[in-house]
């Protein structure tokens, strides 16, 4: 089973550590309106440094349960704590958080809190969560054949895609095609975006609108993740609208072309930003 651990996107706290191990990326909004990460990671067990380390929002429970993962994060919202029952989770709060996390001298709290593999391991078995997909698991997505790649050439209302803005307003990120090796390269804050191991690039990006509003009187986000809505899917320098619906509280997110076929994926890393559906409209798209 994977990792699926919460990762600060704050300027503090860069670069992020093991996040170019992440087979999936999901960025939502928190309040105060900076993203955080999720990394989803399979290839954890050598890295020595991963985060820095943040707390939980109710969203990202629904995420890593879809992928059967293992959710590491340090501290939740006081919305969040009942939803993390539903999934198997390593808390830097509980008892097992001196096991599963440290803090480091070159940053500032609450940039500063890590975690590692060997950490993970000994936090996995001294809680007992199983290492292995449960048996009724099949996978997420549908991925193309070794040695076919998906063009999106032909497909219902597609656009070039050489840059691509899911329209965050406080780290500005986007992404550019990169005709030579068929990756998308991200950039955030005027600059590429690297983590400690290189640049970020990723084969697949999904924009996932969302409902979204407001706990009560506070600024605590309230993100939609059930409701069928829309989105964009963007691969090999093209993209296409989408729609996505999720199958029951706990059940696989889908998307489908505008003629309801299921979107293949290319095989590779893959992005996806979940975007308040009232700020869809910020989101861009350019050719080249």
């Amino acid at each position: 089973r994977p990792i699926a651990i919460m990762m600060s996107n704050d300027k503090a706290a860069l670069p992020q550590y093991g996040i170019n191990r992440a087979d999936i990326v999901y960025e939502a909004p928190v309040e105060g309106g900076m993203n955080r990460y999720m990394a989803i990671i399979e290839d954890y067990d050598d890295l020595d440094r991963i985060g820095s380390v943040r707390s939980c929002r109710t969203y990202y429970t629904y995420f890593a349960r879809e992928f059967d993962a293992i959710y590491a994060h340090y501290g939740q919202s006081t919305f969040a704590k009942p939803y993390l029952a539903n999934v198997d989770n390593i808390n830097g709060l509980d008892g097992i958080g001196t096991v599963a996390y440290y803090r480091t001298k070159d940053r500032k709290s609450p940039h500063n809190a890590y975690s590692s593999g060997e950490r993970l391991n000994k936090a996995i078995a001294q809680l007992g969560y199983s290492e292995s997909y449960s048996a009724d698991y099949k996978g997420h997505y549908r991925f193309a054949k070794t040695g076919h790649e998906v063009t999106l050439d032909g497909a219902p209302s597609v656009m070039d895609a050489a840059r691509v803005y899911p329209g965050y307003v406080m780290n500005k990120p986007w992404f550019e095609y990169n005709e030579s090796d068929g990756l998308y390269y991200r950039y955030q804050y005027g600059a590429p975006h690297k983590g400690d191991e290189g640049p970020i690039a990723v084969k697949n990006i999904l924009f996932q609108y969302c409902p979204s509003g407001h706990y009560a009187t506070t600024d605590y986000l309230d993100i939609n993740v059930h409701d069928d809505s829309y989105g964009l899917y963007a691969t090999e320098g093209k993209a296409i609208p989408v729609k996505w619906t999720k199958d029951g509280e706990f059940g696989l997110t889908h998307y489908y072309d505008m003629e309801n076929n299921e979107v293949i994926l290319n095989q590779g890393k893959t992005w996806i930003c979940v975007i308040s559906a009232q700020d869809s409209s910020n989101v861009e798209v350019y050719g080249k």
